[in-house]
């Protein structure tokens, strides 16, 4: 370990995947890049647990870059398909507690990078 000189608080290094910690010590850290993925959230019963799914999207509303919500009636199911952009802990934490409501499934897909500049 290699001692910063004079940087306050979590500042990033010159030198990739280093950051620098408010006691002066280099700690190694990886950059989690951002990836560009898909949740489905498959409801049971609207009437429950909508409002608490609702609640979660809200407050992970910076990750998402679209949504789209059906109600399939013939089936009692209420249907959301998510597009997100966060890295996999931010993703994760949100699936994770998407799927931790009763009655709530939840299945998600993830690039395999950041998709930045790929051709179309």
């Amino acid at each position: 370990m290699r001692i910063c000189s004079e940087l306050k608080g979590w500042e990033q290094t010159k030198t990739p995947g280093l950051v620098c910690a408010d006691r002066g010590f280099l700690w190694e850290a990886r950059m989690e890049q951002k990836r560009v993925g898909f949740i489905g959230v498959i409801i049971g019963d609207r009437g429950r647990q909508a409002p608490r799914v609702n609640e979660l999207l809200t407050e992970y509303g910076d990750l998402i870059v679209g949504r789209m919500g059906i109600p399939y009636h013939e089936r009692g199911v209420s249907v959301i398909v998510l597009i997100v952009d966060g890295t996999t802990n931010e993703i994760g934490a949100l699936t994770g507690k998407l799927g931790m409501i009763e009655g709530v499934t939840v299945k998600s897909a993830m690039s395999k990078g950041s998709d930045r500049g790929a051709a179309s």
